[in-house]
């Protein structure tokens, strides 16, 4: 399926072409009148679609500064209480991205405890995670303050065995056999 980019004010906005199609049951040509850009996330039966981040739209610079500093500091505090941490969209018990509940679906089966931060629920939390590991999608993780990759980089090493070691070099327990 192709992707499809929309001139949207200053905004480029990326959608899956089916997506477009089917965008709340409307008609494809209101997605171009719409004001608000929309970011996809697929879950196993429908598509989900939410407002999109725009990075500094609606503050000065002066304070996107601080709020990236504080919010940096937020992320910084989290990666550094857990020994894996998980930006994903939805919850552990919940994923609601397809790319979030692969990742998920990974550490569960590794028998990896695991904090799960939705990003859906902070619009800051989800810009600055971006920001901060200068990686552009969600889901990413982070073993012992180490920024690991997102869904496909954890799924190849899930399939390479390159996963558990670093669990097991890291020293975080995995109960299910690796």
């Amino acid at each position: 399926m192709g992707q499809r980019t929309v001139r949207k004010d200053a905004f480029l906005v990326q959608m899956d072409h089916v997506a477009w199609l089917k965008e709340a049951g409307r008609d494809p040509g209101t997605a171009l009148t719409d004001p608000t850009p929309k970011a996809i996330c697929r879950t196993s039966d429908q598509d989900v679609f939410r407002p999109m981040s725009v990075p500094g739209f609606g503050h000065t610079r002066k304070d996107q500064m601080m709020t990236d500093t504080a919010v940096h500091d937020r992320i910084r505090d989290e990666i550094a209480g857990s020994d894996v941490v998980l930006y994903m969209k939805g919850s552990p018990m919940f994923p609601q991205c397809g790319f979030s509940a692969a990742v998920a679906q990974i550490l569960n089966h590794l028998g990896v405890t695991y904090k799960g931060v939705n990003v859906l629920e902070d619009e800051d939390i989800r810009q600055g995670i971006k920001d901060f590991s200068n990686w552009p999608t969600i889901p990413q993780l982070y073993v012992k303050g180490e920024f690991v990759g997102g869904c496909d980089i954890v799924r190849e090493m899930a399939e390479a065995g390159e996963l558990q070691a670093l669990f097991k070099d890291k020293g975080v327990p995995m109960t299910a056999p690796a």
